[in-house]
């Protein structure tokens, strides 16, 4: 995994971690939900710059390189 890469997969975990935070209480999600925009467009960027965007299948064996636990297998 090369620097743009691991860019590109950190922040997607941030904004997948995020949009978690923004959505756990349905009620105050409306509120919450314009501050994604910060973390879509830091991941939009890194996708672009490290050649993943459209390439989900990459960036997400990147992401779970990185992050193990977000693969599922530890349930």
């Amino acid at each position: 995994m090369d620097s743009d890469e691991l860019a590109a997969a950190q922040a997607y975990v941030r904004l997948l971690e995020a949009t978690r935070a923004a959505l756990a209480d349905p009620d105050d999600a409306p509120v919450h939900l314009p501050l994604l925009t910060s973390p879509m467009r830091e991941a939009d960027q890194a996708l672009r710059s490290a050649g993943l965007t459209g390439n989900e299948h990459r960036l997400f064996a990147l992401v779970r390189a990185l992050q193990p636990s977000l693969s599922g297998s530890d349930r």
